[in-house]
């Protein structure tokens, strides 16, 4: 945790000290560092524990991680829809980021405490993720993050300027001492940290019941998600059917939820208060569930883009200093 802690802070300090648009080499190293501390990890978990707790941990660790990525996806449209600077972009990330931290911590307590305590909770947690997996890819158009309800509230109560100064939350125009708005990106990332935390939480939940296991793969997963967003740069928006994987791996973890607390059933008015004889998903099932989810999502994606490409008469591009001269 130490460690952990240490890197995260170095992380920040970076970022205050020297505020810049990381280049595609610099974005790609860390991101590959940040991948491999998650897999030496994993197998430190593996040498010194057990087979079991070192697949619950890459189960969980690629969970968390695409849940993450779903997570920044939002996080670039809410900088797109504030204009945040680019210099500035790092250090809300980044701050969005600790904010992940802080409610998937507070998450992770509450839920360990409640599954040991309550058994049954695992079908309301089941019963949520299927309907969140439904509602990531039913049609219909998405809030725009500038005009949530949130937002409007805190514009009602501060006054906000018009123009950032630097990466600084308070500003004087004419006088008058205001906020920034910078405070109202911060309350969006905040408020999407918030709402993504209701669904990461309870699918690790789904893969492991150890607090250690579910606390160290959302941070590893959360790590390095700032050069992610830069080294993807336009891509997120173009994976077409990144959703639907998350959606397949969100709604199948889901089931194996459900099917866990029938088969633990305590609850009286279903079948008298025994255990219900239903089919077991391993923890390995769902390892390679994930992985197929992700790979076929992201392939088929991929795919499009290039006949896309193609019918325009284009070359496809993949980096985000070319999807920026797109």
């Amino acid at each position: 945790m130490i460690v952990l802690v240490a890197i995260l802070i170095i992380d920040l300090l970076l970022i205050i000290k020297r505020p810049h648009v990381p280049s595609m080499r610099e974005a790609s190293l860390w991101v590959g560092f940040y991948v491999l501390l998650a897999l030496v990890f994993a197998g430190a978990i593996f040498l010194l524990g057990d087979v079991q707790h070192g697949t619950e941990f890459l189960a969980g660790w690629l969970t968390e991680y695409s849940l993450s990525i779903d997570n920044l996806f939002v996080f670039v449209l809410i900088l797109a829809s504030f204009k945040v600077p680019h210099a500035y972009q790092q250090r809300a990330l980044m701050i969005g980021i600790v904010l992940a931290l802080v409610f998937r911590g507070l998450f992770i307590l509450a839920g360990a405490a409640l599954i040991e305590r309550f058994i049954w909770i695992f079908f309301i947690f089941g019963a949520w993720l299927i309907w969140t997996a439904w509602h990531q890819v039913k049609p219909g158009e998405e809030e725009h993050a500038g005009d949530s309800w949130v937002i409007r509230q805190v514009k009602k109560v501060m006054p906000i300027s018009e123009h950032y100064d630097g990466g600084k939350l308070r500003t004087t125009v004419d006088g008058k001492r205001m906020w920034t708005p910078f405070l109202l990106v911060l309350v969006s990332l905040g408020t999407t940290d918030l709402l993504f935390a209701l669904d990461s939480i309870p699918a690790i939940f789904g893969i492991t019941r150890s607090p250690f296991i579910v606390f160290t793969a959302n941070v590893f997963a959360l790590m390095g998600l700032r050069q992610l967003y830069f080294l993807l740069g336009g891509l997120l928006d173009r994976l077409e059917y990144l959703k639907y994987g998350i959606a397949a791996i969100l709604a199948f973890i889901g089931v194996k939820l459900v099917l866990h607390a029938l088969h633990e059933n305590e609850l009286p008015f279903i079948n008298g208060g025994e255990h219900v004889p239903v089919p077991d998903i391993t923890t390995w099932m769902s390892l390679g569930f994930i992985v197929t989810a992700m790979a076929v999502a992201t392939i088929a994606s991929v795919v499009k883009m290039n006949r896309d490409a193609k019918r325009r008469g284009e070359r496809l591009h993949l980096g985000a200093h070319e999807s920026a001269e797109d």
